[in-house]
């Protein structure tokens, strides 16, 4: 073989030599990565952690602020507000009712006739109304005059078998769903707007007032009988259909829980005892803390960089507003730290909140078998393409791990409420049945192992309340 042959035979091993080289040092950086970024995960679910030990405390450290809360005003985390609602429907009510809900930049006008026990509910129509964004920010009169006119229309297109009694006046059941200070069962005063409402003159006053002055100023012929909060509603609603309802929780956007307190355990009530013996407490949950919670760096960084710092904790970690924002900052360490998208942090994954919750929910529960919906989401959403499926099974895990601590702390949550009632255990001989009213669009029934119907369900205990941690 001549010096070229020779030659050239060492420069082709040399440079297969390097290429191996670099397969092997580009598959140990590639392990490497991997292996950071399981690290990360596994980090995440260990301080997610939702042990029955550690329920147990939260559960107790609610029960305990409860207690707080309803001997004096601020004594507590949980506002625990008189709502002045101190009797709930039996079943036996019949008659035209109607309903508003304005909680955001939408409002729905409800009607329905009930019919009773034997009937329940004989007929419901609603409608949907957008409120024009400069409504928000101008003036108290025009934002309700515009609702008043809303429901005019809506009232002028009652049908067969939508009328009031003779000589009855309608009725309007009203949820603001806005921080107000109840005043009685069918008044209340505006402390703060949120959910980007900003009428400066609408604040200290009563809300009712301002509809009943733009309802009068139209000739609408309709008495606002109930000021209530959406908790409390479902809460009303879930005692219509079932008398063991005890409780109601929204797990929506934003949380809250209700519940039926006895009147003579309410230290900070100063007036006559209802007749009933009880009221409805909206324990405003969501602004819930203990040390017991189970809180990452990803929680603590939210909370800092939030408008409402140090507030609303609970709901931070367990809300619909919130769950996606929290896989977000996960798979944004994740990007920056273990390169797990490649080389470069994709952009889009650095805007806060571009992960919302509905989209998590759906990769929490796709089981295609090649995670198809995971990599949709990953692609419409975060502009990150060509994922394997080993990627998008450990975002699945992450967003598992995500949602099953909300909906561990929520039933944790929910046991508390139990617990302050007595209703945590149950006698031997002793049938008691313990039933908890439901809504909102996040409502994690699969991971409390209750049997839930539909959107707005029940969640039903008919043993020992202690099931509803320990599944």
């Amino acid at each position: 073989m001549g010096k070229v042959a020779v030659g050239a035979a060492v420069v082709c091993a040399a440079a297969v030599c390097a290429a191996a080289a670099l397969v092997v040092r580009h598959r140990m950086q590639s392990s490497g990565r991997w292996a950071r970024a399981m690290a990360i995960l596994r980090e995440v679910e260990e301080k997610c952690g939702t042990p029955i030990s550690k329920l147990r405390q939260v559960a107790d450290a609610m029960t305990v602020e409860m207690h707080a809360g309803l001997a004096s005003e601020g004594g507590s985390k949980l506002k625990m507000l008189i709502s002045y609602v101190d009797n709930l429907p039996t079943g036996d009510e019949k008659g035209l009712f109607y309903a508003l809900d304005l909680g955001g930049t939408n409002f729905r006008v409800l009607r329905v006739q009930l019919g009773g026990k034997d009937k329940s509910v004989v007929n419901q129509e609603f409608d949907e109304v957008s409120i024009p964004p400069h409504l928000m920010t101008g003036t108290s009169e025009e934002l309700f005059d515009f609702i008043a006119r809303a429901l005019e229309k809506f009232v002028a297109t009652e049908g067969e078998g939508f009328h009031p009694a003779p000589g009855r006046q309608r009725e309007l059941g009203f949820t603001f769903s806005f921080p107000v200070r109840q005043l009685s069962i069918s008044s209340g005063t505006l402390i703060k707007w949120t959910k980007g409402f900003n009428i400066e003159d609408a604040v200290g006053q009563d809300v009712v007032g301002e509809l009943t002055k733009s309802m009068e100023k139209i000739g609408l012929d309709m008495r606002v009988a109930a000021l209530v909060n959406d908790t409390i509603g479902t809460l009303a609603g879930g005692r219509y259909h079932n008398q063991d309802v005890a409780a109601a929780v929204i797990l929506g956007t934003g949380t809250n829980a209700a519940y039926v307190e006895r009147a003579h355990a309410i230290p900070k009530w100063h007036g006559l005892l209802p007749k009933s013996g009880e009221m409805v407490i909206n324990m405003e949950w969501g602004n819930f803390r203990s040390s017991h919670l189970p809180l990452t760096e990803y929680d603590q960084a939210l909370d800092v960089e939030s408008l409402n710092p140090g507030e609303q904790i609970f709901e931070k970690i367990i809300s619909g507003m919130y769950l996606g924002e929290i896989v977000r900052r996960v798979l944004s360490r994740m990007a920056e730290e273990a390169d797990f998208f490649g080389d470069t942090v994709p952009p889009k994954l650095q805007i806060p909140f571009i992960l919302r919750t509905p989209d998590m929910s759906a990769m929490h529960h796709d089981t295609s078998p090649d995670l198809r919906v995971v990599g949709g989401k990953l692609k419409d959403i975060l502009e990150i393409s060509n994922t394997s499926l080993k990627m998008r099974k450990v975002i699945v895990e992450l967003c598992d791990i995500v949602a099953t601590r909300g909906a561990r702390l929520s039933a944790a949550g929910i046991f508390g409420i139990l617990k302050k009632l007595g209703r945590d255990t149950v006698r031997d001989g002793e049938k008691q049945k313990s039933v908890i009213a439901l809504d909102g669009g996040f409502c994690p029934p699969c991971c409390i192992s209750f049997p839930i119907r539909g959107r707005r369900g029940i969640m039903r205990n008919d043993q020992s309340q202690e099931h509803i941690i320990e599944q």
